[in-house]
């Protein structure tokens, strides 16, 4: 009988025969062919698309994170290091205290100065404030509040938001789906709340009860506000797997709910949590601007990018609009190079697209 003439080009039907790299084969086979490509062949990823051209996309093994990650991590580095070593490069007098005053020169403050300015001998590079206050060193000091507030927040929520969602969607189809229901609920209400008057009312409860309106507040609302999305987001990735074969056959052999959970679930749910998580950072950074914007974040003196738009407002009818727009400017960089780091990471690590 002959050969049918749709057998691979692949299938060896004699165990060792060599490839054309010089290579002994396991044994005969497409099935071989694939093992023997797949088995860390990385160099011959194209063979595997040519076998199965849905599953496996051509050059999928080059994937690189590439430019569109490092270029924003870069920003986000530099303001990160400079926030953190704020105190010191004060110190060293490469830039001002936040709450200080520009030299006066004949009485007069260097107010509302724009970028690349001198007065009275001093350099502003970012200009000043409507009091005489360098902007740069406000700035630098102001991300210390934003980055604080961004991933404390972001933080705070997937630490309480994320057990409630692998818990809810683990035991969906269980105890008659009770577990999930209860929880679900829970997070219902809270996002029924309108988010600004819910921070509205954590703000002003924490700061009556602990007195003081610190940047832990802050984080305190902001981090209760991101538990329900949080929760949904990681319940739903969590249904995509927990019936998956490698969770039933976890099951079947008996292993418990929290080794399935812990072992099976969580790697898998971990990677979406984590794009997510960043582009979270960057929405609570936002609301933070917004309280600050409007006299509810952390109190004065201490500077925030929000609270410094809002000041600066009253320059725009001078037609001065760099106190408002250079922290503006700032805040939309960071925000920005947060959401494409994101966006990348999930990409980066998406199964289908990572033809895993």
């Amino acid at each position: 009988m002959p050969e049918s003439s749709s057998r691979s080009e692949y299938r060896q039907e004699a165990p060792g025969q060599l490839r054309g790299d010089g290579e002994v084969l396991p044994g005969g086979g497409m099935a071989r062919e694939v093992v023997a490509i797949a088995d860390d062949q990385v160099s011959e990823h194209h063979q595997l698309h040519r076998l199965d051209p849905d599953q496996v996309p051509d050059g999928a093994y080059r994937k690189k994170l590439g430019w569109q990650f490092w270029t924003p991590l870069a920003w986000l580095l530099l303001v990160l290091v400079l926030a953190i070593l704020a105190n010191w490069l004060e110190t060293k007098g490469i830039i001002r205290s936040p709450e200080k005053l520009g030299k006066p020169v004949n009485g007069q403050q260097p107010k509302n100065l724009s970028p690349f300015s001198r007065f009275g001998g001093e350099f502003y590079p970012l200009g000043t404030d409507k009091l005489g206050r360098d902007m740069l060193a406000r700035i630098i000091y102001g991300a210390r509040v934003s980055l604080e507030v961004g991933f404390g927040s972001i933080f705070l929520g997937l630490a309480i938001g994320a057990p409630i969602g692998i818990v809810a969607g683990y035991f969906k189809n269980q105890y008659r789906g009770i577990v999930d229901v209860s929880l679900m609920f829970v997070m219902y209400v809270l996002l029924a709340f309108p988010p600004l008057l819910l921070a509205l009312l954590l703000i002003n409860f924490t700061e009556a009860r602990l007195g003081g309106r610190q940047t832990y507040v802050i984080v305190f609302a902001i981090g209760i506000i991101a538990i329900p999305p949080i929760a949904l987001l990681v319940r739903a990735a969590t249904l995509s797997f927990t019936q998956r074969e490698f969770v039933l056959a976890a099951r079947t052999i008996g292993a418990s709910h929290l080794r399935v959970i812990v072992k099976e679930v969580f790697p898998n749910v971990i990677l979406p949590i984590v794009s997510f998580a960043i582009i979270g950072v960057a929405i609570a950074i936002t609301a933070e601007g917004a309280l600050a914007f409007l006299g509810l974040s952390v109190q004065p003196p201490t500077p925030t990018w929000g609270g410094m738009i809002n000041e600066g407002r009253g320059a725009f009818d001078n037609g001065e609009f760099w106190p408002a727009l250079t922290p503006c400017i700032v805040m939309f960089i960071t925000i920005l190079c947060l959401n494409l780091t994101g966006d990348r990471v999930r990409e980066y690590f998406d199964v289908k697209e990572g033809a895993l």
